[in-house]
């Protein structure tokens, strides 16, 4: 366990990132953030999608520079990418035309090696993730897991300092994830690695508990450090163990805080028209207000019903949010209760539930509500959707702004509010009633 005397292998000062609006003024992500990781740690970031996890991992190795703050990497300013950071993304990002050996090999580009050097640190590399074997074997060969493990030896490869991991377990299934996450601990714990601190991103409660000495949970527009999380427990860790379950529970209930904050501060903004909507499909809410009346009856803690439903922090919280936004549920205190207009939907016919659903989207979505308003303003009731981007693009980014638009065409057409065609990218209201 580091100590605070440990002088930080990395330290971020004050840093703050915006991005540029298509009218040109700046998009905030990023702000104050300040941090320091020392040897024998590993500091998880915790947040929502959008809190700028992945940014500030980024800036952290030097992949892309802050808008304002500063960056010292032992001790020094970090300008770019540095000798002794290597970073594990989320995808497997290997080239499918090179061998194992090969695309591990990568990893030592950088560096001044001879040719016999390189291979035998590569097969080293290989060997100590538990790849021995398959060097000459291409990614179409491997599963999943087995080309992370490419991904983490070509990180491992060149000895870094300093790992950087972006929801490096997040592409796998649920199995494959905690025997890799197993291996990457046992590897640690016992002095395997030449990695001295790690700086991992997940979307993870459990897993950011599992492996992680410090969680900071980040809020989000712009992204904030929200809480810091000491995780005082001895590896290996249990999830049946009671201190556990209560840090997890913990975290549950800041992030639902800050959730409800933001849903209802993004209401007050601007009529509510920038509000963040989460990408949640119609079957998905039914079921969820479904299961959540039948085997909890209305009301349960998301931490309980996260793992028997199998779904990842930032889906649950996805789910969770659209309930919310569309006042069917209640979220408080790390738990979710269904409103009296949640029970009532679900106890509810198909066309009573969609008529139900419009009704809320009217009252509680001014997006869809905005939607349909310039529709039936319009004499030929049609209007583009880049008519609705553009005016949300002002205050979300591009990619908030897809996911927002997707979510309120899929809610839209479910309660009859109003219709789209994807071809034309129109909004219209053919078929719909008053």
């Amino acid at each position: 366990m580091p100590t605070e005397a440990t002088a930080p292998i990395i330290e971020l000062n004050k840093i703050c990132m915006a991005f540029a609006k298509p009218s040109g003024e700046p998009l905030p992500v990023l702000a104050d953030i300040s941090l320091a990781l020392r040897d024998g740690e590993i500091l998880g970031l915790l947040g929502r999608s959008g809190s700028g996890k992945s940014t500030l991992l980024r800036i952290a190795g030097g992949l892309i520079r802050p808008t304002s703050g500063q960056v010292r990497y032992r001790g020094a300013s970090l300008k770019g990418p540095a000798e002794g950071i290597a970073v594990v993304f989320q995808t497997f990002a290997l080239y499918p035309w090179l061998t194992v050996l090969e695309n591990v090999g990568l990893g030592l580009d950088a560096l001044d090696l001879s040719d016999e050097e390189a291979r035998r640190r590569a097969l080293s590399a290989i060997d100590l993730i538990g790849l021995d074997g398959f060097q000459s074997a291409y990614p179409r060969e491997l599963s999943g897991g087995m080309r992370q493990r490419v991904g983490f030896a070509r990180a491992l490869v060149s000895d870094p300092l300093l790992l950087l991991m972006d929801e490096p377990f997040s592409a796998l299934d649920v199995l494959t994830a905690e025997t890799l996450r197993t291996d990457f601990l046992d590897l640690w714990t016992g002095h395997q690695l030449p990695t001295k601190a790690v700086l991992m991103v997940t979307h993870n409660i459990e897993e950011a508990v599992l492996m992680c000495d410090r969680i900071l949970v980040l809020g989000a527009n712009p992204g904030h450090i929200a809480a810091e999380i000491p995780v005082a427990l001895p590896q290996p860790r249990s999830r049946l163990d009671e201190a556990f379950s209560n840090i997890v529970d913990e975290i549950y209930s800041i992030l639902t805080a800050r959730m409800a904050q933001s849903i209802t501060a993004q209401g007050k903004l601007h009529g509510g028209l920038v509000q963040l909507l989460p990408e949640v499909t119609i079957s998905r809410l039914i079921g969820f207000i479904e299961m959540l009346s039948s085997a909890h009856e209305g009301h349960a803690e998301l931490a309980d019903i996260a793992a028997p439903l199998g779904l990842e922090m930032k889906d649950l919280f996805a789910i969770a949010a659209a309930l919310h936004i569309l006042e069917f549920a209640e979220l408080k205190d790390g738990a979710i209760k269904l409103t009296a207009a949640g029970r009532v939907f679900e106890q509810s016919e198909a066309e009573e539930r969609k008529r139900l659903f419009k009704e809320h989207l009217l009252r509680f979505v001014p997006l869809a509500a905005h939607i349909r308003q310039v529709l039936d303003e319009r004499e030929e009731h049609r209007a583009p959707r880049e008519r609705f981007e553009l005016e949300l693009q002002d205050h979300l980014n591009q990619s908030d702004t897809e996911k927002t638009v997707r979510a309120a065409i899929g809610w839209g057409r479910y309660g009859e509010l109003f219709t789209y065609d994807d071809r034309t990218r129109t909004f219209g209201l053919d078929g719909t009633t008053a």
